[in-house]
């Protein structure tokens, strides 16, 4: 005699907590069915076979609906919307009321569903993989099977517990269940469905406890991430304040930002650089009222800034140097190290676009998933094309510029967005209104951020640590409650 246990794998396109309770039970039927009949089966022996899908082009029109893994959503399909081909070979490949497809490869590798009704012709494409019950076996008890942590657990397993599913024909046949009457079947296919079946009150008490103790941890998750979304108002409220000139106390000895602003401008003339005059901010531009020692002006009338670029991919002569090259993907809103993916050469620097941002420049993420993201570099450093780095200067502190574009970040995105994602300009971070402090006021606000967003991190973090132990505890309950007592080995 040997024991098996199952295990709560959570799953990232497995979020439903009605569909996860439905797992939890599903789960419980067949440990209840393993020790009632200690009777376990491999899956290959209560279904007909393994048939992987048709390789083809999807066509606008054709002979055959050809079903594929995009065209399933919320185990729904829109047979309006699945595209055709045609197949040579429709017999292997059509479609029955009640097979089941398995998704072999991608996002959700081992997600199944059950054809209903499907129209005449209809094919699966190549990713899927159709199995068929027995004519003595009910589809919905392997339905319900594949709906269960038994399963998960058992195919999660194959991939050495990476908690990936790895889901092929072989693999799947090898999967065990309970072998049991077709009657039986049909009784937990019915207490699966929420439906009330005589002769099963231990059953349906052991569902009710672990049902209750994953609401009970699920209440608790919520709690937790609501406290979350504080920490993060609670940041940004931070910010606000600061910027605003509310976070720290003015000291009237303090040079007033408009004499800074005129050095600025002094240092910037002496350069030589030319720069094309600015927009007065108008009124309607000023998003709130700030201390009198501070002002208001133009981003790039304090900063100079640049965008970076991306070296010939095609030379290997320009890759695989020792100059660090960052992409927007890598900023963190934070401090960067010298942890780039990727490096150029110093004649990737010289035959490209590239700039080499030294030590201290602020970065920038202008458009794509990461747009808005920040990052001050700790080492020298070009990028790409996707960045705009602020050049570290002795006048302004570029940690308040990080925080004050943190604090606009929803706005900088919100004005930004195009027809698919945000795509900010350098123009309009150019000219985007700074509210600019006297400069000693600069280290005090940033040194009081600081201060205040290391106790809401450590908050956050004790947070996210319970948050981790309510997850090990709804583990750790399952995990006794999907314990098969005694079974024989197969």
């Amino acid at each position: 005699m040997s024991t098996l246990n199952f295990d709560y794998v959570p799953l990232t396109f497995i979020n439903d907590p009605e569909e996860i309770k439905k797992q939890i039970r599903n789960t419980l039927i067949l440990i209840h069915l393993f020790e009632k009949y200690n009777s376990p089966v491999r899956l290959e022996k209560l279904i007909e076979g393994t048939q992987y899908g048709y390789n083809a082009s999807a066509l606008q029109s054709g002979k055959n609906k050809f079903l594929r893994i995009s065209d399933i959503h919320e185990s729904k399909v829109n047979w309006e919307t699945v595209p055709f081909c045609n197949c040579d070979d429709e017999e292997t490949y059509l479609l029955k009321r009640e097979d089941i497809l398995i998704a072999r490869t991608g996002g959700t590798t081992g997600k199944s569903f059950k054809i209903d009704n499907p129209p005449k012709h209809s094919i699966y494409a190549g990713y899927l993989i159709r199995i068929r019950a027995k004519a003595e076996v009910n589809p919905d008890y392997i339905y319900l099977f594949l709906h269960s942590f038994a399963y998960w657990s058992q195919i999660v397993n194959l991939n050495e517990r990476n908690f990936r599913p790895k889901a092929n024909a072989e693999n799947l046949k090898g999967l065990i269940l309970p072998d049991c009457p077709k009657a039986i079947q049909d009784e937990a296919v019915k207490i699966s469905q929420g439906l009330n079946v005589k002769g099963y009150e231990d059953l349906f008490s052991e569902i009710e406890k672990a049902i209750n103790d994953y609401d009970k941890t699920q209440e608790i998750q919520i709690l937790l991430s609501d406290q979350l979304r504080e920490i993060e108002n609670l940041n940004h409220s931070i910010l606000q304040e600061a910027v605003q000139g509310r976070l720290t106390k003015q000291d009237p000895k303090d040079e007033s930002a408009v004499v800074l602003l005129k050095r600025i401008k002094i240092a910037k003339s002496k350069s030589g650089k030319k720069e094309k005059p600015l927009p007065r901010i108008k009124p309607e531009e000023i998003p709130f009222e700030i201390p009198d020692s501070w002002t208001w002006c133009r981003i790039s009338e304090t900063y100079d800034s640049t965008s970076g670029g991306t070296p010939n991919r095609g030379n290997q002569e320009y890759w695989n140097g020792n100059i660090s090259w960052l992409k927007s993907g890598e900023l963190n809103d934070g401090q960067l190290i010298n942890n780039s993916e990727e490096k150029i050469t110093e004649a990737g620097l010289k035959n490209s676009s590239a700039k080499l941002f030294p030590k201290g420049t602020l970065l920038i993420a202008l458009y794509g998933a990461t747009a808005g993201k920040l990052g001050v570099l700790e080492f020298d450093s070009t990028t790409n094309q996707a960045i705009c780095g602020f050049f570290e200067n002795e006048y302004v502190e570029t940690k308040y510029l990080f925080y004050f574009l943190w604090s606009f970040r929803k706005k900088i995105i919100e004005d930004s967005w195009g027809q698919a994602q945000p795509n900010i300009s350098q123009t309009y971070l150019k000219n985007f209104p700074f509210a600019l402090p006297p400069q000693m006021e600069q280290k005090r606000i940033v040194e009081e951020i600081e201060k205040q967003l290391l106790k809401t991190t450590k908050l956050k973090e004790y947070i996210i640590a319970n948050q981790e132990a309510t997850e090990l505890l709804l583990k750790a309950l399952l995990h006794q409650a999907f314990k098969v007592k005694e079974l024989v080995e197969i």
